[in-house]
């Protein structure tokens, strides 16, 4: 997708329910992760397919696996994060990894159907996926996708932050 905040209507409409099993913001932005590699191609105008390894459900892992120990590194910063949105954080090395690789392969699998150049079950180089859904159509989605995820969100967020101060979540600065 040309902008990864696309990714987070869907995503959050599947981890919000899942909030218990999988851990929310590693989740959404392993997402963000494995577009770092399309950011660097324009970026640098890198003679490099714009949708490569990281499009890969093989190399997406790896993105995936990498991000979750950035998290985890970071979990006091992600748990301030969480705090502020009013949802509870409990941050777990193995549920950020799981919820890591969930993450990029999501991403694989929903630009998927869009991108010819993405090979999302490397080394095989056919992408089966592409043009099996219009790309308006993922589009679409996408974008009205935003409305079911606010409405989990709100529901989500109801009296959370005295929940996080309770349990001793939040380092009081």
């Amino acid at each position: 997708m040309p902008f990864t905040p696309f990714h987070f209507g869907p995503g959050a409409c599947l981890a919000l329910p899942l909030k218990e099993r999988l851990d929310l913001p590693v989740f959404l932005l392993s997402n963000l992760a494995i577009d770092l590699e399309p950011l660097a191609v324009i970026s640098f105008g890198l003679k490099y397919p714009l949708h490569g390894y990281a499009h890969t459900l093989l190399f997406g892992s790896l993105v995936g696996i990498g991000w979750a120990a950035l998290a985890f590194a970071g979990r006091r910063h992600l748990r301030r994060l969480m705090n502020r949105l009013r949802l509870p954080y409990r941050p777990d090395f193995r549920i950020m990894a799981i919820s890591a690789l969930l993450g990029a392969w999501f991403h694989v699998l929903l630009d998927a159907p869009l991108y010819s150049d993405i090979r999302p079950f490397y080394p095989l180089t056919a992408n089966p996926l592409h043009g099996k859904i219009s790309g308006g159509a993922v589009y679409l989605v996408c974008l009205l996708a935003f409305i079911p995820a606010a409405v989990l969100y709100l529901q989500a967020a109801g009296g959370k932050r005295a929940e996080n101060d309770r349990a001793g979540l939040v380092k009081k600065e």
